[in-house]
C-alpha cells in the first residue's frame, strides 16, 4: 500500500484541462466509404452453399415439418378427445 502511494504524483488542476484535446472524427461520408470498404472485404470471404446443397437441406427442413405437424396434430386430436372423455364422466 505504502509502495503505491509512493508512485502516484498529484494531479495538478492544469494538467487535467490540457488533456482535453477535441479529437475531429473523419466526415461521415469517409467513415461511410471505409465501413462499405469492410463490409466488401467480408463478402469476398463468404463462401456460398452449392445449389444441391441447399435443395436437399430444404427438403429434410420440409420433411421435418410435415412430420412434426403430424405427430402435434395427432397429439391435440388424442388430447382433446381425452377431455371430451374425461368430461363426460365428470
Amino acid at each position: 500500500m505504502a509502495d503505491n502511494e509512493k508512485n502516484t504524483a498529484p494531479v495538478k488542476d492544469d494538467d487535467k484541462e490540457s488533456k482535453k484535446v477535441k479529437v475531429k472524427k473523419p466526415s461521415i461520408f469517409k467513415r461511410l466509404g471505409a465501413w462499405l470498404k469492410t463490409v466488401w472485404a467480408e463478402r469476398k470471404k463468404i463462401t456460398w452453399a452449392s445449389w444441391e446443397s441447399v435443395k436437399s437441406n430444404s427438403f429434410v427442413v420440409i420433411v421435418i415439418t410435415v412430420i412434426t405437424a403430424a405427430v402435434l396434430g395427432l397429439l391435440d386430436y388424442l388430447f382433446s378427445n381425452a377431455i371430451i372423455g374425461l368430461s363426460r364422466i365428470i
